[in-house]
């Protein structure tokens, strides 16, 4: 008789571990679009927001996993106020390290409010510096003291775009 309990409560613990993956799985194309962007799925792999023209000719937006795998953290959706912290758009389609050029957007990233409290987004852009030869943290220091030198090292490190250092910084609008 403690043959079959025993049997019975590992087939039973080993069903509700199965039960409870195929329920509590997070995928990626079963997300809504609009909280797609910077989410993470149970696979810790990225989601992406992507587009296509319909049958109709209208875009269509669709949600897929991408193959960049993330360390520590998945099942994620990114929160409101990191996406707003960061000064990032949950529904652009596709990212590119040319942001990290953008010194209101650099700002915004670097804000203790989004670098200490948004790990899934600094995460991103880290590697998105590291793959343009540029430490985030570093970064970062240089642009919280001075914002103009941080951009032009950064353009001047390889950055995507050439020549950034030269151009003048936006004047400010006055009305």
């Amino acid at each position: 008789m403690t043959y079959i309990m025993r049997s019975s409560f590992i087939v039973f613990f080993v069903s509700t571990l199965f039960l409870q993956g195929a329920l509590g799985s997070f995928i990626c194309e079963e997300l809504p679009t609009n909280v797609c962007g910077f989410a993470i799925a149970t696979s810790a792999k990225r989601c992406l927001l992507e587009n296509s023209s319909g049958n109709d000719g209208k875009v269509e937006y669709q949600c897929k996993t991408s193959e960049v795998v993330v360390a520590n953290m998945r099942e994620h959706i990114e929160t409101d106020e990191c996406v707003d912290a960061c000064g990032v758009d949950r529904n652009s389609v596709g990212i590119s390290s040319d942001a990290l050029l953008d010194s209101q957007f650099t700002s915004k990233l670097c804000s203790i409010a989004c670098y200490h409290h948004c790990a899934n987004i600094i995460d991103l852009y880290f590697n998105l510096a590291a793959g343009e030869g540029v430490y985030l943290p570093d970064l970062c220091n240089k642009q919280r003291t001075n914002p103009h030198r941080a951009m032009a090292e950064l353009s001047s490190n390889g950055g995507p775009i050439e020549g950034a250092a030269d151009a003048p910084a936006p004047s400010p609008v006055s009305i």
